[in-house]
């Protein structure tokens, strides 16, 4: 048997191009409304398996849970795991610091080394 997307709601044909389209958007929610794109299209799902290249089964996931959810189903779930080891500010604080110049934070070097870094970054 054949799975099809089921017809689109209104407004939906327009949000699933702008999200086919995306370049700010996750790659993940791209590429998994890439997959409905082209079942609308009148692709089947290993055609559409093919073309992305990604197994017939994550195809048909997405297809489903597109079915029964609507373009919200396919944002990805938050999932279990380890919690983050550092927060958000702390991850910010390190970017901003190996993306700086030490010269310009009146540091004795020019470079910036991982070891260099750690101690900036954990400076009482």
């Amino acid at each position: 048997m054949t799975l099809r997307v089921r017809d689109l709601h209104e407004g939906e044909a327009e949000e699933l191009v702008r999200l086919t389209r995306s370049r700010t958007l996750g790659a993940g929610l791209v590429h998994r409304a890439q997959i409905v794109q082209h079942a609308v299209d009148g692709l089947s799902a290993p055609e559409i398996a093919a073309r992305l290249d990604v197994c017939k089964a994550s195809v048909r996931f997405w297809l489903k849970r597109f079915n029964a959810r609507g373009l919200p189903g396919l944002k990805e779930e938050r999932r279990s795991g380890r919690p983050p080891t550092y927060t958000a500010a702390e991850r910010s604080a390190v970017i901003t610091a190996a993306l700086s110049r030490p010269a310009d934070l009146d540091l004795p070097f020019a470079c910036w080394t991982l070891d260099r870094l750690v101690a900036y970054t954990n400076r009482p």
